[in-house]
């Protein structure tokens, strides 16, 4: 089955962090990648969310918005699709990812569709 690993961290705080954190950051997205990549189907880094466009259609309208969705603690700042053989699998999986030691990640089964 296949899960979406939704990566949430505090951009302003990993803004902040030092080269040195920020290369032990990407050291350890490489390690987890190189070790869970039979089960990772897809997965992308996002920009910053002051880069982010947010479209809501309200009577008809588009209604454009600069910034993200919404104010929050945590932004998404990338995901994995893995393919696992369980929840309890997929579950492992992300609290392997380096993003969970100061964020959360978020584990939800991606629908099939017949």
């Amino acid at each position: 089955m296949k899960y979406a690993l939704l990566i949430y961290t505090n951009e302003i705080a990993d803004a902040q962090a030092s080269d040195e954190e920020k290369a032990e950051t990407y050291k350890g997205y490489d390690t987890f990648g190189k070790e869970a990549k039979d089960q990772i189907v897809a997965g992308e880094a996002l920009v910053p969310t002051s880069s982010a466009t947010t479209v809501r259609v309200r009577d008809g309208q588009s209604l454009v918005t600069d910034g993200p969705f919404a104010e929050t603690k945590e932004q998404l700042g990338g995901y994995y699709i893995v393919d696992c053989a369980n929840l309890d699998e997929a579950i492992a999986l992300a609290a392997k990812i380096p993003g969970a030691k100061d964020g959360s990640i978020e584990v939800r089964p991606v629908m099939v569709f017949e």
